[in-house]
């Protein structure tokens, strides 16, 4: 599917800027596209078709209930692009429905591919007897129990449904024998969100049956002297965003009354069966359908993000062979002492290919050691079962000063959020909730501990969140260092947070709201006087998301200059590449595949020219949007050290660049297409997984492993 550039943009703007909502279905569109890889195991490819459908959820709960609100309160601020609210919706709401209508093919197709592998999905056929027997009795012991269907009538009050609801309406008819009349009535059954959605039925073939189909198989259990009419599956999502007034007194309270008001937002879209029964349609819709709600009917599976239950099935056959990710090298020689690691030299590691375990070591380490006297962390998403909040906790226990800035705001993670800070709080950790109205986004730990030559500050950076589930499938950097002058900054980022102290002078740290962003142009701008100058010059970067303005207009006016840029984006991308006179000598590409692209790098030539030992190289929590350079904490931490330096340039960037097999390469109209493999296919991801690790002995990568070792024109 191409999501070409939107007719009703306005020229001046279309012709610079793509629609950051159409790019970020035209990312969902590249997920959505995995699931048809044939290179990828049946089990893999509906786990990329179960992504696609939480992504469209998320997207819809906050990007579409962004639009909808704005809509409803007459705003017609164009977007960058030139497009009205208004017309974004229409757009986004046109390509959803192509979206949707895709996933219910590929799941289709999907299915008869994983039948015919053993793994049946909703196939009455294969339910003999004994097994409709084994579902009767597990549906009266264990679901008919905790379901309460109700009658929707003047009598009883329409019931609410939370976000994310799934639920079956059934009309049904009871014989009046007083009156010999006959009654119609609308039930519905709420179906509670700790039931799974797809069952297993025991026994060697795998038969799973969605929950919604075992309370419709077996509803006459729910309403006996009835007689079945009609029925039918709806789900509902709901506005989930959630805005904070800076005037909020205390942000602990005023986020838990969110949370809950979350749970009750504006109606955002009403999913229905195809096949609907008419009349329970239509008091659904009477109840359900509010001003700025879509209603959409779906012909097949609603709620895709479910068939994640399918995927866990236990066949290794099905899926991608097992990988453990290797404990760094520069640890293990020295018998697992973090501390005499860093000291000696600076330490990168590359997870998920590395293990993840070594920044939890860090802090365990840090919180059992007699000579460390303070440990500062700052906690954006930690996960449901956090090995790192553990170690904060043995570390207040055991006596050490122990600071946690905690972000409340973390999108969908608030709850979470609030919960470890009890936790913390609990165990006597400070806990810090940063600023009201900027996000702490940065990725920092740092320990302080007495020396004999007095105390040492060692600092942890990273570029993705100390959360260990996520570390095991996001592609993300660690960068441990005991130099004094990013000590010095460290704590001056920690200051401003929980003291407001502004980060002024900073010897390495960029630190956004601050100087993040100045940072970054300065060396945009030095590549484009270098340009025409005469001198060499390039830009190479990888980043989750590129939509802000200034940003963007900064590289347009390097490319003008004649500065070669390469850039790895996996999702959103405003930037329109390889338009003449405009961004002729821009590249983008993205990168989709087993892991989650996620790290954030920059490398500027700085005169040389090929990337070398003079490249200025950054690793960052930032991409470049507006949110993270100008209302979020961020840090952004030059590369000196030069094993780290060339480890993460010559290794980690140029394997992205010059990856063939996972990438697809923006167009100027706005599409993407697949890279051609070429004559050397080269599989980024593959690479990291059979290659040394980077903490290690391992070096640049070498002829022999890759199509082409250069960063020239035309290599990514």
């Amino acid at each position: 599917m191409e999501f070409p550039l939107s007719a009703n943009a306005t020229r001046e703007h279309s012709a610079r800027f793509f629609n950051r909502e159409l790019s970020w279905l035209a990312f969902n569109d590249r997920v959505l596209a995995e699931a048809c890889n044939t290179d990828y195991p049946l089990l893999e490819r509906l786990r990329f078709l179960s992504i696609s459908g939480s992504n469209l959820d998320e997207f819809m709960m906050i990007r579409v209930a962004g639009l909808v609100g704005q809509v409803q309160r007459g705003i017609e601020k164009p977007s960058i692009d030139g497009l009205t609210p208004t017309q974004q919706l229409a757009e986004v709401r046109e390509r959803l429905g192509a979206l949707s209508a895709r996933q219910q093919e590929i799941f289709s197709d999907l299915r008869e591919l994983l039948a015919d592998a053993g793994i049946h999905m909703a196939d009455d056929r294969r339910i003999g007897q004994e097994a409709h027997e084994w579902l009767r009795q597990h549906f009266l012991d264990e679901i008919m129990p905790v379901i309460t269907p109700q009658a929707l009538d003047p009598g009883h009050p329409f019931p609410f449904i939370s976000n994310e609801g799934l639920g079956v309406l059934f009309t049904v008819r009871r014989q009046e024998i007083k009156a010999n009349e006959t009654e119609e009535l609308v039930e519905m059954v709420l179906i509670p969100s700790a039931l799974p959605r797809f069952l297993r039925v025991p026994g060697d073939e795998a038969i799973y049956i969605g929950i919604e189909n075992l309370i419709t198989r077996f509803a006459e259990h729910l309403f006996p002297g009835f007689e079945m009419r009609g029925s039918g599956v709806f789900r509902v999502l709901r506005d989930s965003d959630i805005e904070i007034e800076e005037e909020a007194e205390d942000l602990v309270r005023t986020f838990r009354s969110a949370i809950q008001r979350r749970r009750r937002g504006q109606v955002i879209q009403l999913e229905l069966e195809e096949q609907f029964d008419p009349t329970a349609e239509a008091l659904l819709r009477e109840r359900l359908a509010t001003p700025g709600a879509s209603v959409v009917k779906i012909d097949g599976m609603l709620g895709m993000a479910g068939l994640s239950d399918i995927v866990k099935e236990d066949r290794p056959d099905l899926k991608f062979d097992a990988y453990s990710p290797r404990y760094p090298e520069r640890v293990r020689e020295h018998d697992g002492d973090c501390f005499a690691a860093i000291r000696e030299k600076d330490i990168v590691v590359h997870h998920p290919y590395e293990s993840f375990d070594v920044v939890v070591d860090f802090i365990r380490q840090a919180a059992a050691d007699p000579n460390v006297v303070a440990i500062k962390q700052a906690l954006y998403r930690a996960g449901t079962q956090s090995e790192v909040i553990e170690a904060l906790v043995e570390a207040a226990e055991n006596g050490k000063s122990v600071t946690a800035v905690v972000e409340l705001k973390a999108r969908f993670d608030e709850e979470q959020n609030l919960y470890w800070a009890n936790k913390l709080e609990r165990a006597g950790v400070q806990v810090i909730y940063g600023f009201v109205d900027w996000k702490t986004h940065a990725k920092v730990a740092m320990v302080v501990r007495r020396e004999e030559d007095g105390f040492r500050t060692y600092c942890h950076f990273g570029t993705g969140n100390y959360h260990p589930i996520t570390a095991k499938i996001y592609t993300d950097l660690s960068y441990f260092t005991a130099d004094p002058r990013f000590g010095r900054d460290a704590a001056k980022l920690f200051n401003f947070v929980t003291g407001y102290v502004e980060p002024h002078g900073t010897e390495m740290l960029g630190i956004s709201p601050v100087d993040l962003r100045e940072k970054l142009y300065e060396r945009i701008d030095a590549e484009a006087e270098a340009a025409r100058q005469g001198k060499p010059s390039g830009i190479w970067a990888k980043l989750n998301q590129l939509t802000d303005a200034g940003m963007i207009d900064r590289l347009y006016a390097a490319s003008e200059a004649g500065v070669e840029i390469q850039l790895v984006v996996r999702g959103i991308c405003n930037l329109r590449p390889g338009v003449q006179g405009l961004s002729e000598n821009i590249r983008v590409k993205s990168i989709i595949g087993r892991f989650l692209e996620h790290s954030r790098i920059y490398a500027f030539a700085n005169g040389a020219p090929i990337p070398g030992k003079q490249t200025r190289v950054y690793i960052s929590s930032a991409d470049k949007m507006e949110r993270n350079l100008d209302r979020r904490v961020e840090q952004l931490v030059p590369v000196e050290n030069q094993t780290v330096h060339d480890q993460v340039l010559q290794q980690v960037l140029l394997a992205n660049l010059l990856d063939t097999e996972r990438s697809w390469i923006l167009q100027p109209d706005g599409t993407y297409e697949r890279s051609e493999p070429g004559s050397k296919p080269f599989n980024c991801h593959r690479y990291f997984m059979t290659n040394p690790s980077l903490s290690g002995r391992g070096g640049a990568l070498e002829a022999g492993d890759v199509p082409k070792l250069a960063f020239a024109r035309g290599a990514a």
